[in-house]
């Protein structure tokens, strides 16, 4: 077990009620709204912010965290308002993101320092630029600013990861990243027809829940 002790242990059953519960809604992916499917996905979620506040993780690691989980529930429904509030908590999440790893982290030297990791920040932002200029032509008017704004600050998360020496917690938030790449790509690009909607929404979560978790775990162990 990743904590002190066996899988009885408060912070391991609740990893453990974690997976559990983001297996399970792997299930669901395709279900229709329901109360039961929403409580699924966000208790995924929620119980890796009552992870780090059981360890005495970071205040903003929490946070982050928990705005995931209410961002979950947001984008368990279907419909712009659910988006937009989705959009909304997942966008504050990244903030607190930025705010930890940086907080964390070397700062802008250890990224301007270390070729490896400027190059792969680099290569991040020149593919967030190309898909912020797929997603201006292909986003509906009153979403534009919103869906911007996420793209800014999704890319200063990777950014600020990138100034931390936490491998696990660096590899949860490309995972982050290539979970949002996906769901965009899903929601705004990709045909109806597409055969790619077949397997791009166990993508998405598969990606989103593992790098939650490792950036939560790449912390508190």
């Amino acid at each position: 077990m990743p904590f002190a002790g066996g899988p009885t242990t408060l912070a391991n059953g609740t990893l453990l009620f974690s997976a559990v519960a983001a297996i399970a809604y792997l299930f669901m992916v395709t279900w229709p709204p329901s109360p039961r499917r929403t409580a699924v996905k966000t208790l995924s979620t929620a119980l890796l912010a009552l992870l780090a506040w059981l360890e005495g993780g970071p205040a903003l690691l929490a946070t982050a965290l928990a705005l995931g989980a209410a961002g979950d529930a947001f984008l368990a429904h279907e419909g712009d308002k659910a988006f937009l509030g989705g959009l909304g908590s997942f966008l504050a999440a990244h903030i607190a993101y930025v705010a930890l790893f940086f907080q964390a982290g070397g700062g802008a030297a250890t990224l301007m320092a270390d070729p490896a990791r400027l190059a792969l920040g680099a290569v991040l932002l020149a593919f967030g630029g190309l898909m912020a200029r797929r997603l201006a032509v292909a986003v509906e008017p009153a979403l534009k600013v919103p869906v911007m704004a996420y793209i800014t600050a999704i890319l200063a998360m990777g950014l600020a990861v990138l100034t931390l020496d936490r491998p696990m917690a660096i590899v949860g938030a490309f995972m982050f990243i290539a979970s949002d790449t996906i769901l965009a790509a899903e929601r705004f690009l990709l045909a109806e027809n597409s055969p790619h909607r077949q397997w791009a929404p166990y993508g998405v979560w598969s990606l989103y829940y593992g790098g939650q978790a490792a950036i939560a775990l790449g912390f508190l162990l």
